[in-house]
């Protein structure tokens, strides 16, 4: 018998989409376990101490929010990542559920190439912060919960740990640093936790004022985690990451090799990705528009061109581009 992928909590009063849940996960290698209403979740989820908890938002009695608040408030549920089920994606519901703890969102009928690429991410951060302690363990989650307020970002934390860790290893990083990309892929930017919502939502162009507030955002993040001695190797990334390698980034105005080298190498994966996601303001770039605007920003000036070169030849031999 193989080995389970992880075990998923499926919550829902409707028994159809409760049992389609099951049967995608099933199908992939998961364990799942159901409840029909939010009682039931809450022994369920205390007795089988689920890796991820996909939850209904409505359910008669309790509802999926109070059952989030709820699963939050015990101690070992706290960091399970919560992911909502929901037909309603209005920007009102979407901040219920962060307030209340949700991890993720998805829109109901699930789309199941989604609904697997985002139950394995979450069971592979789940797996990821047991090995820490829970201090580290609330750091991370908070992370998580970052990227759940941009609607734009997607699975970006977890794409940028993949892309960064490969270049980091194809370019001979040592174990720290290679680590220290794996850990900064979620970490990058704990920060805008602190960026208000009429900012870090905003669909234009930053006003100055917006502009010094969201650059902010590296310096909390370093703030959060100076305390904890394991997450010193990845402080550099976190604060220098929008450097410029003609000096012209923030928030130190660092150039060519003054800015580390893990820095150097996450944020050409992180402009990459950025590119290729949709966003509010742009739909995503094709994989070859992409490529073109990082090698134009590279003569630019912008980035490490050693680096972008062996990121691009990295990508041709993955099959994601072709060599020009």
């Amino acid at each position: 018998m193989s080995e389970s992928r992880g075990t998923v909590l499926a919550v829902d009063d409707d028994p159809g989409a409760l049992s389609a849940l099951a049967d995608a996960l099933g199908t992939l290698g998961f364990d799942v376990v159901q409840a029909a209403d939010g009682a039931e979740a809450l022994e369920v989820a205390k007795e089988r101490q689920p890796d991820v908890v996909l939850l209904d938002v409505q359910m008669p009695g309790m509802d999926g929010f109070e059952v989030c608040r709820r699963l939050k408030a015990q101690p070992d549920l706290l960091l399970v990542p919560v992911v909502f089920l929901t037909g309603h994606g209005s920007r009102r519901a979407r901040l219920e559920g962060l307030e209340a703890g949700a991890t993720d969102f998805l829109n109901k009928p699930c789309d199941l190439v989604e609904l697997e690429v985002r139950v394995r991410n979450l069971v592979n951060f789940r797996r990821l912060t047991t090995e820490l302690d829970s201090a580290e363990q609330m750091v991370f989650s908070i992370a998580r919960v970052v990227e759940a307020r941009d609607q734009d970002t997607g699975d970006h934390c977890e794409r940028l740990t993949r892309l960064g860790v490969g270049l980091g290893e194809r370019i001979g990083l040592d174990p720290e640093s290679i680590t220290a990309l794996r850990r900064g892929g979620y970490l990058h930017d704990l920060g805008k936790i602190g960026i208000p919502d009429e900012v870090l939502l905003k669909p234009g162009k930053f006003n100055p004022d917006e502009w010094e507030v969201m650059k902010r955002h590296v310096e909390i993040g370093v703030e959060i985690c100076s305390p904890l001695r394991s997450l010193k190797p990845v402080l550099p990334l976190i604060r220098h990451h929008h450097e410029r390698y003609d000096g012209s980034g923030y928030p130190d105005g660092l150039a060519g090799d003054e800015i580390p080298l893990i820095a150097r190498v996450f944020q050409v994966v992180d402009v990459y990705d950025a590119l290729t996601v949709d966003r509010c303001y742009r739909d995503a770039m094709s994989v070859e528009e992409a490529v073109a605007v990082v090698k134009d920003e590279t003569e630019k000036g912008f980035w490490d061109r050693e680096i972008v070169d062996e990121f691009l030849t990295m990508l041709e031999e993955s099959g994601n581009t072709t060599p020009s």
